[in-house]
C-alpha cells in the first residue's frame, strides 16, 4: 500500500468517525429536552440534580408527609397560602388550566402542590377547603415555621415571615415552582409568570423523558 493509498485511509477513517459522532449526537439529544425550548417555556433545569432534606410536613387531610415520599411522581411546588390577594391564585388558577391540556399520562404522573408559608392560618382543614375550589388533584402542605423555611431554603425559593400580631397580614414569597423529579430530587424550576401554552408543550418532553 502507497503513502497516498494509506493516507486516503486514514482520512476516510475520520470522515466516517465525524458522520458517526455526529449522527450519535442528534440521535442522543433527540429524546431528552432541547435546553432551549426548555428555557423558552420558563423551565430551568439545573446543571446536576439537588438533594430535597428530609423533612415531614402535614397534608390537606391533616396526614404527614415526609418529601421522599414524592418519588415516583414529578411534582410542582409552589410556596403561597391561601389567604393570598393575587399571586397565589392566579397561579393554581394557570396551573389547573395547565393540568386539562396536558396528555393524561403526562398528568397522571405530575403533582402540583402547594407548600404554606402561612402556616399559622393555613391549618389542614383550611388547605383542604382552599384547594378545593381548584379541583381534584392538587396537594396542600403546611408545618411548622421553621421547617417549611428550611425546605424554602434549600430549594431556592426563599421567602419572608410575615408579622403575624398584624391583622390581615400579607406574606413576600416568590411566584417560581420548583421542580422535583420522580427519584425525589430537586431538577429545576419554572419561573414566574407561567407559559401555559409552552408548558403544555414542553413539560411532557421532560416527563416521558425518564419513562
Amino acid at each position: 500500500m502507497t503513502k497516498v493509498q494509506k493516507t486516503v485511509l486514514v482520512l476516510v477513517g475520520l470522515v466516517a468517525l465525524v458522520v458517526g459522532l455526529t449522527v450519535y449526537k442528534v440521535l442522543g439529544t433527540g429524546r431528552g429536552p432541547d435546553p432551549v425550548a426548555m428555557l423558552d417555556a420558563g423551565i430551568v433545569l439545573l446543571p446536576q440534580s439537588r438533594q430535597v432534606p428530609e423533612l415531614t410536613l402535614t397534608d390537606q387531610e391533616g396526614q404527614p408527609v415526609r418529601l421522599d415520599q414524592l418519588e415516583g411522581r414529578w411534582s410542582l411546588l409552589f410556596f403561597g397560602y391561601t389567604f393570598c390577594p393575587d399571586v397565589c391564585p392566579a397561579t393554581l388558577a394557570e396551573l389547573r388550566q395547565l393540568r386539562g391540556q396536558l396528555p393524561e399520562d403526562v398528568r397522571d404522573r405530575l403533582q402540583p402542590i402547594l407548600v404554606s408559608v402561612d402556616p399559622d392560618r393555613d391549618t389542614p382543614e383550611q388547605l383542604k377547603r382552599y384547594l378545593d375550589f381548584f379541583g381534584a388533584g392538587f396537594q396542600g402542605l403546611t408545618g411548622e415555621l421553621a421547617t417549611i423555611q428550611t425546605l424554602a431554603n434549600s430549594v431556592g425559593i426563599p421567602f419572608i415571615p410575615a408579622d403575624t400580631s398584624k391583622e390581615n397580614y400579607t406574606v413576600d414569597h416568590s411566584g417560581n415552582l420548583v421542580v422535583i423529579g420522580p427519584d425525589g430530587r430537586q431538577r429545576g424550576f419554572i419561573r414566574a409568570p407561567l407559559r401555559s401554552q409552552k408548558l403544555a408543550e414542553q413539560l411532557p418532553v421532560l416527563v416521558r423523558g425518564e419513562g
